[in-house]
């Protein structure tokens, strides 16, 4: 009989994450952030965390509210645009930021979660983002070698599970979430429907259970825009 991982609380989910924990964070600006969790952890107060993620949220939502709460000591991101604070908190020496190639940085997690411990990428040669690294000649071109992220937990949002893990996400949301749920040591889905097991057709799975240890069940998401765009009547 496989194990029930449905969890309760979001406070339990989160208990076990210390200060200096590495977490990647599904999402894609604001699309498909696992924001329950991040509200449980700007509750525990949890700090000097290195955030793996696509990019920092906006300066009041998603893991813009850990910036706001200091709670964030290092990010590994491909954007920082959108975020204000996170600009001035970069500018005044308040955190570390490790810009990676939008790319390379979803193959970086990928490579992780296949346990493949680096990967050669033309990305980045010839520019800041290849200082320190080692390179190397393939048929005569160059290429940088980059290492696979695995983190100590990740946070995804995905639209159905079933009560073993299993995830389906929906649309757009889908973006890094498949990723960062294959490369973190815990993985902890916050999900719109809970279905009886065997409800999910397999075909459609997107995420196995064998990579996801914890469930919980999220209600009235905001699923908030960046930026409304709208043509003028």
């Amino acid at each position: 009989m496989k194990k029930d991982k449905i969890i309760d609380s979001f406070a339990k989910a989160i208990e076990d994450v210390q200060d200096g924990a590495t977490i990647i964070v599904g999402g894609f600006g604001l699309s498909g952030i696992p924001e329950k969790a991040i509200l449980a952890l700007r509750e525990k107060g949890t700090k000097d965390l290195t955030i793996v993620s696509n990019n920092c949220g906006v300066d009041d939502w998603g893991l813009g509210l850990l910036l706001e709460n200091r709670q964030i000591k290092k990010m590994i991101s491909s954007y920082v645009g959108e975020n204000k604070l996170f600009e001035r908190q970069y500018l005044s020496g308040e955190i570390e930021v490790e810009l990676v190639p939008q790319g390379t940085l979803a193959e970086r997690i990928r490579a992780g979660g296949a346990g493949i411990p680096g990967f050669y990428t033309a990305t980045g040669v010839g520019t800041a983002i290849a200082e320190g690294k080692e390179h190397k000649v393939f048929d005569g071109r160059t290429y940088i070698l980059e290492k696979g992220i695995v983190a100590d937990f990740s946070l995804v949002k995905a639209w159905k599970a079933d009560p073993i893990g299993n995830l389906i996400y929906r649309k757009t949301a889908r973006n890094f979430n498949p990723l960062a749920a294959m490369a973190g040591k815990v993985t902890i889905a916050e999900v719109e429907e809970i279905v009886p097991l065997g409800q999910l057709d397999a075909d459609s799975i997107h995420t196995p259970s064998v990579f996801v240890q914890r469930v919980l069940l999220g209600t009235n998401y905001e699923k908030r825009i960046e930026k409304r765009t709208v043509i003028p009547v």
